[in-house]
């Protein structure tokens, strides 16, 4: 079958992503599908597959996302405002209502984060500090800067559901081994935490700017994870170390985005969706194999945005 996507970006989160509103794949299909595109060392690569789908009565469209190991995510705000600006395009829309896994997000177009640099801003929650919610067995009620009996790390962690797992700690210095170590056992799916979780360790740099480094479940160490990006906004306001209402600027390997912890536990991130190009590519999936990648359509002029919005940053 032949296939269109456009290769995209959020924060340095990079995916492929398909319009697939008229596309029919079974499950199977579909996790097969996001393990050959997502491949590293295949003709594509990327942290996951995206998926643009039909919306419902209350949603203008959806969203899937695969993990690059084909396991389904409930959201990835990156991948989230990359789809956003797939729908927004295709259907004429500045604003809309998302229908994601298990949830839903508001999503609307934002004044650029830097010139030429398309930017969309998500709203996503109330989001969840039930210990249930990420997934902890035989935790307390919730956990919130507090030591995780069981964790193999002696750290003070925040767990929050944005709907998908987090493990949130604040270090004076990420230490990357340390972090990766932690990761890897959780992807082992371990008893305390059995459909496993990512872990993002935070720098605060400032009184209004965190340095997030995280293992993100199904896909290992990444420059850029939106979720946990918010969920470290999140938790930031959930410990005292940012009041809930107060911008945030959430730098990480890949970039940077502009986030903001409510009240009621719902989090804004504003940044940049970039789309890097538009390929066709044949995918055999009983086979298991991928032609190569034909370029339909290139997107230079983002690409250099990005790269100059991102060298204005260091």
């Amino acid at each position: 079958m032949r296939i269109q996507f456009l290769k995209c970006h959020g924060s340095g989160n990079d995916f492929p992503l398909i319009d697939a509103r008229a596309l029919t794949l079974t499950e199977p299909e579909w996790a097969i599908l996001a393990r050959l595109l997502a491949d590293r060392g295949g003709p594509v690569g990327g942290d996951g597959l995206l998926a643009l789908v039909p919306g419902d009565d209350a949603h203008a469209f959806g969203m899937r996302m695969w993990n690059s190991d084909g396991s389904e995510a409930e959201t990835c705000l990156n991948g989230l405002r990359c789809t956003a600006r797939l729908g927004f395009d295709v259907l004429g829309l500045d604003a809309a209502q998302v229908k994601l896994k298990t949830s839903s997000a508001s999503v609307a177009r934002d004044p650029e984060i830097a010139p030429g640099v398309v930017t969309i801003r998500t709203l996503v929650g109330p989001n969840s500090t039930r210990a249930a919610d990420v997934g902890l067995v035989g935790a307390p009620e919730a956990v919130i800067d507090a030591r995780i009996e069981g964790l193999p790390n002696p750290r003070r962690f925040t767990a929050v559901a944005m709907p998908n797992p987090h493990l949130v700690t604040f270090v004076d210095a990420v230490d990357e081994d340390e972090l990766v170590a932690l990761g890897t056992w959780c992807e082992g799916r371990p008893a305390l935490l059995p459909a496993r979780g990512n872990v993002s360790f935070v720098e605060q740099r400032g009184p209004q700017s965190l340095f997030v480094r995280t293992f993100e479940r199904g896909v290992g160490l990444t420059d850029s994870c939106g979720s946990a990006m918010a969920g470290s906004v999140l938790s930031a306001a959930l410990t005292g170390r940012v009041p809930f209402g107060t911008p945030i600027e959430v730098f990480n390997r890949g970039g940077m985005v502009r986030g903001q912890a409510e009240a009621d536990r719902r989090v804004m991130l504003s940044g940049n969706a970039t789309f890097e190009g538009l390929f066709a590519i044949e995918a055999d999936l009983a086979g298991g194999m991928l032609g190569t990648p034909v370029l339909i359509e290139d997107r230079p002029a983002e690409r250099a945005a990005w790269r100059n919005a991102v060298a204005a940053l260091r």
